[in-house]
Formats: C-alpha cells, structure tokens, sequence
C-alpha cells in the first residue's frame, strides 16, 4: 500500500470509473489485510485515513473471478 492520494485517485477513476471528488469514501485494502485505506472528499480537498492492526486482518468480501460471492 504505497499509493497516496494521487496514486488512489487515479485507480478510483481508471479501475472503478468513479469520481473521487464527488464525496463518496472509497476504501482500499492491502495484500495481506492488515492495512486499510479511505480515500474521500469533504468538499475543500481529498482526505486519506489509513488503519493498520496490531493483531487480526480485515475481512474483505469481493465478487470477481476467483473470489468468493
């Protein structure tokens, strides 16, 4: 989870065809699970907010080939 700010935005308009400045959150996970990001516009400029367990992952559900439904 290298990406910033430009890095996420650009995979929010590329991969999910979004706008990152209409004020929705996106949230991204890392490989291993233990990492979060949330990309979201407040109306004046982005704001990124990161999370990172101690002990655990986050569960991620997907629904693309290979993942479960």
């Amino acid at each position: 989870m290298r990406k910033g700010f430009d890095g996420l935005a650009a995979l929010v308009q590329d991969h999910l065809a979004r706008d990152p400045f209409s004020g929705q959150a996106f949230v991204f996970r890392g490989r291993q699970g233990h990492l979060i990001k949330v990309l979201w516009w407040d109306g004046q400029g982005l704001c990124l907010f990161a999370k990172r367990l101690e002990k655990g992952r986050f569960v991620w559900t997907g629904t693309g080939p290979g993942r479960p439904t």
